[in-house]
């Protein structure tokens, strides 16, 4: 009974985080619109049917890309993922607190050999998507990365930079700057890419587009592998959905409202990806070295990892770019 009192709390903060989650993401969606409507700030109330779908067309999920089957007759996929930011958490905002700053590098000094050990453990891959300014601060991240041979790099912006109060040809200056930055630090060029906070502008999809991304990992229409539509038509691009209940820092967060312990995050993720087992989809995680890294909470990607490899001949376990590449040639 106790423990069922436990993950109640723990569901109903995850409740009130996507609300408060969500309602971020429409202020911000509202600053940084393009539409008209959006920019005279007109009640969206008054809007007409048509502005109302074209202030959601910008992006959205098109045709499923879940597969029939996963690769060796795995029934799901499991994708970890390590957002590395570091201190550019408070350097985005023009803070040079050394508190905070001291707090980030604690990810690229202590957290991140901690976590590639965990996974090295068991040859699992992972994608780590970078700020650039995390690799200019702490550029031995990027060899201790690559000396596993199995992990992906992805762009994660240039100093977690956020892009709806961006006009479009900075985010896009700045995207172009990070994807040259990372390919001269990791001798390859990245082809995923993942919205700093998620926040995802009313630009980016047509910059990520027009660069030759593979795919996007910041948005949450679906549990599964999907193409987005930008403007109501296919992109080609893949959508490796994301999720603020499968995400380590606002439940870790101590000084956050809906913090929890690492034993009851641990459940939530174990939960879903028994439903993901059981539908037979994507289990895709989103981590930070700074955060899941520590002492008390590295249990949790210890322990989840063990609760999966119970049915380790049944899963697959790739990097994001490894399904996007994978789901896209099941669909042709």
């Amino acid at each position: 009974m106790a423990q069922t009192r436990t993950l109640g709390k723990v569901y109903k903060l995850l409740g009130l985080g996507l609300i408060f989650g969500c309602a971020q993401l429409e202020v911000a969606s509202s600053d940084g619109g393009s539409a008209s409507d959006l920019q005279q700030g007109t009640p969206s109330y008054e809007w007409s049917e048509e502005q109302i779908r074209n202030a959601v067309n910008t992006a959205r999920a098109g045709r499923s890309l879940q597969p029939s089957e996963w690769p060796n007759g795995a029934k799901v996929a499991v994708s970890l993922s390590f957002d590395v930011d570091n201190e550019t958490i408070p350097l985005r905002n023009g803070s040079v607190s050394v508190s905070a700053l001291s707090q980030g590098e604690y990810g690229a000094r202590v957290a991140l050999g901690r976590v590639l050990d965990v996974l090295a453990a068991d040859n699992i891959p992972a994608s780590f998507f970078i700020p650039s300014v995390s690799m200019m601060l702490n550029p031995s991240m990027v060899d201790a990365i690559k000396s596993h041979g199995i992990h992906e790099f992805g762009i994660h912006g240039w100093i977690h930079e956020t892009n709806t109060q961006l006009p479009e040809d900075v985010e896009r200056r700045l995207v172009v700057k990070a994807i040259d930055y990372m390919e001269e630090m990791t001798g390859s060029r990245p082809v995923g890419y993942r919205a700093p906070s998620w926040n995802f502008s009313q630009n980016t999809l047509k910059i990520i587009k027009d660069l030759g991304f593979l795919y996007d990992s910041s948005l949450m229409a679906d549990d599964r592998p999907y193409e987005l539509l930008a403007e109501g038509e296919p992109s080609g691009l893949v959508e490796l959905p994301v999720e603020w209940i499968l995400d380590d820092a606002p439940l870790l967060n101590p000084r956050g409202n809906s913090y929890s312990s690492p034993r009851e995050v641990l459940q939530v993720y174990k939960d879903e990806f028994d439903v993901a087992y059981e539908e037979g989809t994507m289990f895709l995680l989103t981590m930070h070295p700074h955060v899941i890294g520590h002492r008390s909470r590295i249990l949790i990607l210890k322990g989840l990892i063990d609760h999966i490899k119970e049915k380790t001949e049944d899963v697959w376990f790739a990097t994001h770019q490894e399904i996007a590449e994978y789901v896209i040639k099941m669909s042709e």
